[in-house]
């Protein structure tokens, strides 16, 4: 695989399956070079073969739903720069805008009669963002910040503007048979009418909080929100029911912040509430390797019914499907994410295989569900007897481009334990040099699907050598907290014996020439590693977090992450600060950074490559316009690829095939 064989990465949406299981409808992403961003349409699959057809050729078309007749599907799509929702016949025709919505959609349920739409919306607040025609950010008025969270990675600044829910009549038959456009017709006069007066969904919610859209219930709209008082400073929440014929009226708390439960989504099945939730403490803000868990709202109170020591159902994006008897949801386990029916009583797995299940739904006895595989970024499959088996061919352009399989292992380490793992070996018989790879968060974990870092690395003829060190997810709680206040501890020696061990595995793998690299947690370990160990040749240090104490008060979760992960003492938070080691520092090192990244703010990147430069030390600095964290996920294609290119090039020069240059 090469840096331009992203464009083969397609990802898939959740599907959308009708009662007789015979098609699903799914929306598949990729990247585009020549767009320079990501690229969706929406497909109906066979269940019975996994052929397949393009329902549209929009360039952003997401989040697919049925019409509950099934005659329609609704999905988002662009529309004059703002996201709506659209529908489209599916016995053939053209898509119909359904919402106006001035500030447009995040997101959107349809009610259980199909009568109307409830809309996530994100409002700014007038005079600010694109509540001022003609003015922008830059000639705003200043900004006046009272709060500690007032920054969001990929958003900016989130004081001035907040999610609220919306309600929308629906009547599918009038939209899809009036004239295409002639709500927009122009005037005589060459004017158009004015975006809202084509609005006709009403706010439902108000004020300076935030509520995220879950699902509709009996009693209402569910949606999560931190109204309460002491929200700056903690991550508490609470489940509210939104009364849909009551605009403006207070939503009713259906499960309040004295839970002390951190809340990621909720669905109503079998007249009962579901959710997805994590234990913050007493305190509201004890995060730290705390499990998703699956909770049952009864009399008032949420039931915990899976094991935070064992299940973590806290797979990003993950979502509640209501099934007969209870609810699916996706657990993190070795690189795996399972399939997974909670009931009252039970906790089964429903896959058990190579694959990341992404998504799911269910028609009858049927499941569908996408999935992300050793080979392919996104396949449509059927779940049954344990297993998915995959039905579509998504990733035939990516496999050809010549997918290299890992070795996975499990390699003792000196504690006794052992650490959980990948080696990617290139042809040949080698010594081939070595990259050993540290991924994020650091409560995440490397999967088993296809990865192109590993994937151009390898075709490039470097080994990869990658693992789920102590701190990660996936098993179970007690290996992920295991760092809490004692960062750069046993995860570092738990990177460095599954190296040890890999390297005795595999004697094609070249140990006198070897580089280390990661990406937040990842950067902030490869920075600790190389004050500790001089054994890498050279080193890349990506949108680290560098220096605790600086990352409060400039990171969008500075006001919780850093003192919960390294503790409050200052003194003792400097044991785990590469800032505070930065002057044992050797290795040659590339510090990579997106000029906005709010997580791991730029400054960390800034300080740190000063400091090496002041000690001596051989380092470069390379900062990307217009990106954030996600830079190596969801940033521009252009700039994932030239990124692709700086890194190897940086190995090239300094840790290169051939050996010695």
């Amino acid at each position: 695989m090469r840096a331009e064989d992203i464009e083969h990465l397609v990802a898939l949406s959740a599907p959308a399956v009708p009662a007789d299981a015979s098609v699903a409808i799914v929306a598949a992403a990729h990247p585009s070079l020549d767009a320079n961003k990501s690229l969706s349409r929406l497909w109906r699959v066979d269940l019975a073969d996994g052929s397949r057809t393009p329902l549209t050729r929009g360039l952003g078309d997401s989040a697919p739903a049925l019409s509950r007749d099934e005659s329609s599907v609704l999905f988002l799509r662009e529309a004059d720069g703002k996201q709506q929702v659209f529908a489209l016949p599916l016995a053939g025709g053209e898509a119909a805008q359904v919402t106006h919505v001035k500030h447009g959609v995040q997101s959107f349920r349809l009610s259980a009669d199909g009568t109307r739409l409830a809309l996530q919306v994100r409002i700014s607040e007038q005079g600010r963002g694109d509540s001022v025609k003609g003015l922008g950010p830059e000639a705003q008025s200043p900004r006046h910040i009272t709060t500690m969270r007032y920054l969001g990675n990929g958003l900016g600044y989130v004081d001035d503007a907040h999610t609220h829910v919306f309600v929308q009549q629906l009547d599918l038959d009038a939209v899809l048979s009036a004239a295409p456009a002639a709500e927009s017709a122009p005037r005589p006069d060459g004017s158009t009418p004015d975006e809202v007066s084509l609005d006709t969904a009403v706010q439902l919610t108000r004020g300076s909080v935030d509520y995220a859209l879950c699902d509709w219930s009996a009693a209402g709209i569910l949606a999560i929100t931190d109204r309460h008082e002491s929200r700056d400073d903690d991550l508490r929440a609470s489940l509210v029911v939104i009364d849909a014929d009551a605009p403006g009226a207070e939503p009713r708390d259906l499960v309040g912040v004295d839970a002390n439960l951190s809340i990621g989504g909720a669905i109503e099945t079998d007249g009962s509430v579901w959710l997805l939730a994590s234990t913050v403490g007493e305190s509201g803000r004890d995060f730290v390797a705390q499990s998703t868990s699956v909770y049952v709202v009864e009399d008032g109170t949420a039931r915990l019914l899976t094991d935070p020591d064992t299940h973590d159902f806290g797979d990003p994006g993950s979502r509640l499907v209501a099934i007969d008897g209870g609810v699916l949801a996706l657990r993190r386990t070795r690189g795996r994410v399972q399939l997974v029916r909670v009931t009252r009583d039970s906790v089964e797995t429903l896959t058990d295989s190579d694959q990341e299940i992404t998504s799911a739904a269910v028609a009858g006895d049927t499941i569908v569900a996408s999935a992300q595989t050793p080979t392919s970024y996104g396949e449509l499959g059927l779940v049954a007897d344990g297993a998915w088996s995959p039905l579509t061919d998504f990733g035939a352009a990516l496999q050809a481009t010549g997918l290299v399989s890992p070795t996975e292992h499990d390699i003792a380490n000196r504690d006794g334990g052992s650490v959980h793992g990948w080696v990617w070996v290139p042809e040949g018989p080698g010594p081939h040099p070595v990259l050993l790879n540290i991924h994020g968060g650091p409560f995440a974990q490397y999967g088993v699907h296809v990865f192109d870092e590993a994937q151009i690395a390898v075709e490039a003829g470097y080994a990869v050598v990658q693992c789920n060190p102590r701190g990660s997810s996936g098993y179970g709680r007690e290996h992920g907290a295991a760092i809490k206040e004692a960062m750069g501890t046993v995860d570092l020696t738990d990177v460095l014996d599954f190296l040890e061990g890999a390297l005795q595995a595999h004697p094609e793998l070249d140990g006198q020439r070897m580089g280390v690299m990661g990406g937040s947690y990842g950067g902030y370990l490869t920075a600790w590693t190389i004050a500790h160990d001089h054994r890498f040749t050279a080193a890349l240090v990506e949108r680290g977090y560098l220096d605790p104490a600086a990352f409060i008060g400039t990171s969008d979760i500075g006001s919780f992450f850093s003192e919960e992960y390294t503790g409050y003492d200052a003194e003792h938070t400097l044991t785990q600060s590469p800032m505070a080691v930065v002057d044992q520092v050797r290795t040659p090192t590339l510090v990579v950074h997106s000029e906005l990244d709010f997580r791991c703010p730029l400054e960390q990147a800034q300080r740190y490559y000063a400091a090496l430069r002041r000690n001596g030390v051989d380092a470069e600095l390379l900062v990307f316009p217009g990106e954030n964290h996600e830079l190596t996920r969801g940033g521009q294609p252009r700039h994932r690829v030239e990124r692709f290119e700086h890194v190897m090039d940086w190995w090239d020069r300094r840790l290169p095939v051939a050996g010695e240059r």
